[in-house]
């Protein structure tokens, strides 16, 4: 029995044994996988070495402890580290990016935009557009400096330059701002990987991009966005990885160049809305920690006050600049209010000199449209159908629409129901706040009228016409109140530019209103107007832009009057920046939904994934020299699969530790997650959102997702590459992995040279040339047909 117990003793001590060894044997490579994070840690670490735990939550990025030099003397150093590997990436990108750059001597693509831009930027003269302008403000000063006088006429796509138009300095700011990226990338893929290779991986997957290298040689803004996007991330980052005032540092300068981010175009609020939930998640995970509450609220709350400030402050700043930039008058003020117009140099004021300010009986007026869409109050002689196609009846009264065109049918005169003259008395009899009256189309003389008929294209609303007297019995409903929206008082008075005004109908308590609708081709596909119920809606506001006194009596000399006048206020309208500021920023939000409709390089989001079509960008006039947006076809299509063995990965994971299997070591796993929330996460925030955009789309508003993608991909290579070396059984397949991935990396380098003709434009390709790079049917390449 004795003996029995011994063996038995000596069974377990060899078990305990064994367990202990493969617990060792793990250690080992958890440690390696520390050893080497802590590496890529240290080296970019200059002044402070940071000292985290496994399983600290204040932290995104767990990072072995540092070493110090608790022993050396106390001070103040000042250290440099060259990174020489980032050094070597920047110059291959910059001479990717530069090289030739001022050829094609052409207008490529959106430079006909972006160069009217700056050009009338040169000049001072405002403009509309409906994405902020700091990319554009960053393309003009780098004309400024380039000589460039603003003299160019950006007339289409193909024009050539001029020998006055600084190609190359135009043309730098995205160049550089491209090669910027790859050095960006490499630095925070250094941030997220296991290893340096794979930092290294990700910034070439960058630079051997073909889209990416297109749309940094031309005057585009996507680079740009990118560069200020993926900058803010990486500083998001790093104050995730710090303590102290390095990390409110850092914090600092990620939401600075946030607010660049969606300060060059709107779709940059993705990458801000990434930059959000990774500090929110931080907050998040200190809650469970064991600080104070009062410690915990304060780092919240200057949290919260860098990332929404400091954006918000770049922001408006951005548009402060821009309205100082844009003194005068031009041809895209029409779509701003008659006050805002009326606030440029030459603008409203300039056209409107002399014109009375207070509406009364007797007034010449035509009456803008406030808010969206630019168009005037109109009626001309012909009238609204019988029948419309869907059955329905009309009133067969004359038709009422909002033009978008200055013209003479676009005024009205105003009169009190009670006087018959129309001629202004003296002194004038000015219509006030809640006054009745009656507006006669100038020349047909018929009054705004509106009745119980269902509008022509909005049926729910109702009709409006100018009253014709077919003595049948349907009588005149033509009187309307006038409601002064931005009063002072209830003794207000109406006064051209600065009135904002609803015309409420009398008799059925409906306002006025643009419909926002067009007519079909027998009201000359002018916008329909009705009388609505919805009285507060912002498309029932309007102005009166022209105004002059009626004089004469005699209808012949009335008419003559309206044909030939030149109107136009006596003084410049004062409006201050933040009046400017919101009026253009609803403008914008408008006018986003008008933008062109049915371009043939149209694409849908389902087919970017797959790159089923490319854009082309340019066509050489005397020869197949072209230049096309198109992908590196083994990077899109091997950052496609990532996205799907990563999500596999995700749901595996999950699964196991659900049932108490633990695949990776703790730290390696806290990666795979933090990955996922940048990265991962990253590709569909900027993805998704455009299933639910009503415009024309086109293939390079997937860049900004594509971008996360290729970071997404660098990491699962990575993570694989640390699965296999993390057990002895896999370790064999090492090599081979390194082989293969080896191998895939020369297919990208030689696809990106292959296609790389199609980004410079300088290569004259024969037919035979275009269809060797025509891997997919769907993509539209344009052949001249030689005679």
């Amino acid at each position: 029995m004795k003996h029995r117990i011994c063996r038995m003793d000596i069974d377990k001590s060899l078990r305990k044994r064994k367990d202990k060894k493969k617990s060792i044997e793990v250690n080992e490579l958890g440690e390696k996988c520390i050893k080497e994070s802590s590496e890529v840690a240290n080296r970019e670490n200059v002044n402070e070495s940071t000292v985290k735990s496994d399983n600290d939550p204040s932290t995104l990025f767990t990072t072995a402890k540092g070493e110090s030099s608790k022993n050396g003397p106390k001070g103040f150093y000042l250290k440099f580290e060259i990174d020489i590997v980032f050094l070597l990436l920047l110059g291959l990108a910059l001479w990717t990016r530069t090289y030739n750059l001022e050829e094609p001597r052409y207008i490529v693509f959106d430079e006909l935009h972006y160069g009217r831009y700056v050009s009338l930027y040169t000049k001072g003269v405002f403009f509309f557009d409906a994405h902020p302008p700091l990319g554009k403000q960053l393309l003009y000063l780098a004309g400024r400096l380039g000589g460039y006088n603003g003299n160019f006429t950006f007339d289409r796509i193909g024009s050539p330059y001029t020998d006055s138009v600084p190609i190359r300095a135009l043309r730098m700011v995205p160049a550089i701002s491209g090669s910027l990226l790859v050095g960006i990338t490499y630095q925070l893929m250094l941030e997220v990987s296991t290893y340096q290779w794979t930092a290294v991986l990700a910034a070439l997957l960058v630079l051997f991009e073909n889209c990416f290298l297109t749309q940094s040689r031309f005057m585009l803004l996507e680079s740009i966005q990118l560069l200020f996007g993926l900058c803010g991330i990486y500083c998001v980052i790093k104050s995730t990885t710090k303590t102290g005032p390095t990390s409110i540092l850092w914090l600092c300068v990620g939401a600075v160049s946030l607010g660049c981010c969606f300060s060059v175009k709107y779709s940059g609020i993705y990458t801000y809305y990434l930059a959000l939930f990774l500090v929110g998640r931080q907050m998040w995970q200190r809650i469970g920690c064991t600080e104070s509450t009062l410690r915990l609220a304060l780092s919240i709350v200057w949290r919260s006050f860098v990332l929404v400030t400091l954006p918000l402050i770049v922001y408006i700043g951005v548009f402060y600049a821009h309205l100082a930039m844009l003194p005068k008058a031009g041809p895209h003020d029409s779509v701003m209010t008659s006050a805002f117009q009326a606030s440029l140099q030459g603008g409203l004021a300039s056209i409107t000199r002399g014109q009375p300010l207070h509406v009364s009986h007797g007034s010449q007026i035509t009456l803008r449209h406030s808010h969206g869409r630019t168009c005037w109050l109109h009626s001309h002689a012909h009238v609204y159908p019988v029948r419309y196609t869907d059955g329905r009846g009309s009133s067969h009264q004359q038709q009422v629409t909002c033009y978008s065109f200055k013209d003479v049918n676009n005024w009205w005169i105003v009169k009190r129901p009670e006087q018959a003259s129309l001629a202004v008395s003296s002194p004038p009899d000015a219509i006030r706040h809640g006054d009745v009256v009656q507006l006669l189309h100038g020349i047909t003389s018929r009054a705004l009228n509106s009745h119980d008929v269902a509008a022509p294209v909005s049926p729910q609303s109702q009709e409006v016409s100018c009253y014709i007297d077919y003595n049948v019995s349907m009588p005149a409903q033509n009187l309307w109140r006038v409601e002064i929206v931005n009063r002072d008082n209830e003794e207000a008075t109406w006064d051209s530019i600065r009135s904002l005004v609803r015309l409420i109908h009398v008799d059925s308590g409906s306002a006025l209103r643009f419909s926002g609708r067009q007519l079909p081709s027998w009201g000359f596909h002018q916008h329909e107007v009705v009388a609505d119920k919805v009285v507060t809606h912002q498309d029932t506001i309007w102005n009166v832009e022209e105004h002059r006194y009626t004089k004469a009596e005699d209808r012949r000399e009335r008419e003559r009057e309206l044909v030939s006048a030149e109107m136009i206020p006596t003084a410049v309208t004062q409006l201050s920046f933040w009046a400017k500021f919101m009026e253009l920023q609803y403008k914008m939000i408008a006018h986003a939904p008008d933008a062109p409709s049915g371009h043939m390089f149209a694409s849908e989001p389902t087919e970017w994934p797959l790159l089923s079509r490319s854009i082309a960008y340019w066509l050489s006039p005397h020869s197949n020299a072209q230049i096309h947006l198109i992908g590196n076809l083994v990077t899109w299509y091997a950052g496609t699969l990532s996205v799907l063995l990563y999500s596999a990965l995700l749901a595996l994971y999950a699964i196991r530790q659900r049932r108490m299997c633990e695949d990776l070591p703790l730290q390696a796993s806290h990666q795979f997650y933090n990955a996922g929330c940048i990265l991962f996460l990253g590709y569909w925030l900027h993805y998704l959102p455009y299933f639910f955009i009503d415009r024309t789309l086109f293939l390079h508003h997937y860049l900004p997702a594509y971008i996360f993608k290729i970071l997404l991909l660098t990491y699962v290579i990575d993570h694989v590459y640390f699965v296999l070396q993390l057990r002895e059984k896999t370790r064999a397949f090492t090599n081979v992995f390194i082989i293969g991935i080896t191998v895939w990396l020369a297919y990208v380098l030689l696809t990106f040279v292959k296609f790389s003709v199609l980004s410079y434009g300088n290569t004259d390709l024969n037919e035979n040339d275009l269809m060797n790079l025509r891997w997919k049917d769907t993509w539209d390449f344009i052949l001249h047909k030689r005679g």
